[in-house]
């Protein structure tokens, strides 16, 4: 969200906070303002699922990347409208969906994960274990170019 890095955007509830396994990505704005805007991949990948995890998750994309011979997996969950398919192959900074807010479940953010572990079973997005996990902006930095 907000190229370059996160302009327009906070990080509500981080990493780690409250067992939180991802980032949760808000506009600003507050509330609803960012409903709807694009969510961009985080890097160069292969879209290995599209799926409506109804209960809390909603719309999930998943991309899995290759970084110096190993595999990662970020996770963009509650989205709204979807920009791509299983399957597909994105590129950094893509657009692959639009922030959502689950039906007015939640108000409108990004979860982001980003997994060491690729395929983990959805979860719960909290947990103390964070085996598997690791802190997606801190990710983002170090692998930045």
């Amino acid at each position: 969200v907000g190229k370059p890095d996160g302009k327009g955007y906070y990080n509500a509830q981080k990493f780690g906070a409250n067992y939180h396994l991802g980032d949760d990505w808000n506009g600003v704005g507050g509330g609803n303002t960012d409903l709807g805007d694009t969510i961009y991949s985080i890097g160069n990948g292969y879209v290995s699922e599209v799926k409506d995890y109804l209960g809390g998750w909603g719309n999930v994309v998943r991309v899995v990347h290759l970084y110096e011979d190993k595999l990662y997996e970020s996770l963009y969950a509650h989205c709204d409208t979807i920009l791509t398919k299983q399957g597909d192959f994105v590129k950094k900074g893509q657009q692959i969906a639009t922030i959502g807010n689950l039906n007015g479940y939640y108000l409108a953010h990004l979860h982001l994960e980003i997994r060491n572990e690729v395929h983990l079973d959805i979860g719960a997005g909290y947990d103390e274990d964070t085996t598997g996990y690791l802190d997606p902006t801190a990710f983002i930095k170090a692998h930045r170019n």
